[in-house]
């Protein structure tokens, strides 16, 4: 052959490799070269096209991409080259795919590519949908959702109008119906769930699981007794519950959290044996006692019995505040009622036990008046133990029905110790004792017979009460003073009087006014 024939074939050979391009269609490109700002695809024709490079901003590395799908705008500019578009042809084909797939009110996954006036862009399958502002669900976190994936509900889809609706409110509504359906249909008691706390009551919370709620009982969320719900769990808070129970036809889902972790009172009996001693944090004080934490989930009760060997009355607010880490004694535990009894006086030996060497008959004491009884007071003494002082022990002369009559509470008295309760663990004290008996020198300076002028001090139905000497009365009976005279006294008046009886024992002196006045001289 010729070599004009051999140039002809080599000719008519390269025109024959041209692919024929219309305006409109979508081809498969080699992408043949990078420079900044644009890439160069070959897609067989007479000329290469050139795309500006950030139609590609979607691909994060452009260098490994060889070959892409491009649109033909056109197959000459003006100046005779190939016009193509890698986001047109990504549109067509993602409205193929819409429009082949889906339809007004599916569900279609998009990414919020940016904030535009009245709503959101967002991408699908390379199309710019529309989210209107008021169907975004958005609210409160506007910024911080682009570039972020979710699914959106089709509202309007129309490529004559290149018209792309979208709703994410809808969507979520859909979300939560099909994430309701599909949790019903595969719950289980005793299968663990992650739900988020949605609100709380007094006897619980209502756990989020994803579409349907379910109820966290106080009881079932913790080990340890606790008042309220907020001390363990907080609106919004992501926890792991498990299933104990559920209806569906009611819709109600039974939840607990405490369940999820292992029972610390399993073998309690040998973590805490009785005669064990452990420190512990106090988180509770009441009346009658206080309650120690030993651990998460395990509480034990020190009984206001327990508290002191000596002291009885114990103000356990004053003594102890919550928080404080304490040393106690395990003197009881009962597992199937989840409870431990507790002590802090048998960390020390009982002071009765060699009561002798801490207090001493007669001996004189200071003691505190901490409260009050029919027919005594009770003391507390400098070195801890409880007295008890009767009324008859508080006046050699005189005879008190009260003993706060004499005695304040609070206030801090002498006292003589006169014998030990045992049984009852108190030290009997008297006051009187603290002086000698003044009755042998009364009796004789009163003997029966003698008339004396007394001041009256008290007018009662019974009698009038008159004052012999200091710290000294005498009862002048009804029957022994004219009614007329004894209703016309007052308190500070004169009185001749005569002593008809006297009573040590009783510490009483009795009078007579029917004084003759042979007798008064």
């Amino acid at each position: 052959m010729s070599v004009e024939g051999k140039s002809l074939e080599l000719e008519n050979a390269y025109f024959n490799s041209i692919k024929e391009l219309k305006e409109g269609e979508i081809v498969e490109g080699r992408i043949v070269a990078l420079t900044p700002r644009e890439v160069i695809v070959d897609v067989g024709y007479k000329s290469e096209g050139i795309i500006l490079r950030e139609e590609f901003d979607d691909i994060e590395d452009l260098e490994k991409l060889e070959k892409v799908e491009v649109y033909v705008e056109s197959v000459e500019d003006e100046e005779g080259k190939i016009v193509l578009s890698y986001k047109k042809a990504k549109e067509a084909r993602g409205w193929e795919k819409l429009l082949k797939e889906y339809q007004e009110g599916d569900l279609v996954e998009g990414i919020v590519s940016k904030r535009v006036k009245g709503g959101y862009i967002v991408k699908v399958f390379g199309i710019d949908g529309f989210l209107p502002q008021s169907l975004s669900a958005f609210r409160g976190k506007e910024d911080g959702v682009i570039g972020e994936k979710f699914y959106f509900q089709i509202i309007k889809l129309s490529k004559s109008k290149s018209n792309l609706i979208l709703s994410r409110k809808d969507a979520l509504k859909v979300e939560r119906e099909i994430a309701r359906k599909k949790l019903w249909d595969t719950l289980k008691v005793g299968q663990i769930y992650k739900g988020k706390v949605k609100s709380i009551t007094n006897f619980g919370a209502f756990i989020d699981l994803g579409g349907v709620d379910g109820l966290l009982h106080i009881a079932d969320m913790s080990w340890k007794k606790i008042s309220h719900p907020s001390e363990v769990v907080a609106v919004g808070d992501e926890i792991q519950v498990m299933v104990l129970d559920f209806d569906r036809e009611k819709g109600k889902i039974s939840l607990g959290l405490k369940q999820t972790m292992p029972d610390p009172w399993l073998e309690i009996e040998k973590k805490y044996p009785v005669g064990f001693i452990v420190k512990g944090k106090i988180v509770n004080i009441q009346n009658y006692g206080i309650f120690v934490e030993l651990e998460k989930g395990i509480e034990g009760l020190v009984h206001v019995s327990e508290i002191s060997w000596i002291k009885k009355f114990i103000n356990l607010n004053e003594t102890f505040a919550i928080g404080d880490v304490i040393e106690v004694k395990v003197i009881g535990v009962d597992s199937s009622n989840r409870k431990i009894s507790l002590s802090i006086r048998q960390l020390e030996r009982d002071p009765w036990e060699d009561i002798e060497n801490l207090v001493t008959i007669d001996s004189q004491v200071k003691g505190r008046v901490t409260g009050f009884a029919e027919g005594c007071a009770y003391i507390e003494l400098e070195n801890g133990l409880e007295g008890i002082i009767y009324n008859e022990d508080l006046s050699w002369t005189r005879r008190f029905l009260k003993a706060n009559e004499v005695l304040r509470k609070g206030h801090t008295y002498d006292f003589k110790v006169l014998g030990l309760d045992r049984s009852n663990r108190r030290v009997i004290l008297g006051r009187k004792q603290l002086t000698p008996d003044p009755w042998p020198q009364i009796l004789q300076r009163y003997p029966l017979g003698k008339v004396i002028e007394a001041e009256v001090v008290k007018v009662t139905n019974f009698g009038v009460f008159v004052k012999l000497e200091e710290e000294l009365e005498g009862l002048v009976f009804s029957g022994e003073i004219d009614r007329e005279k004894m209703n016309s006294l007052n308190p500070q008046e004169k009185l001749k009087v005569k002593v008809i009886k006297i009573d040590p024992t009783s510490a009483k002196i009795g009078l007579s006014a029917k004084v003759d006045e042979e007798e008064s001289s």
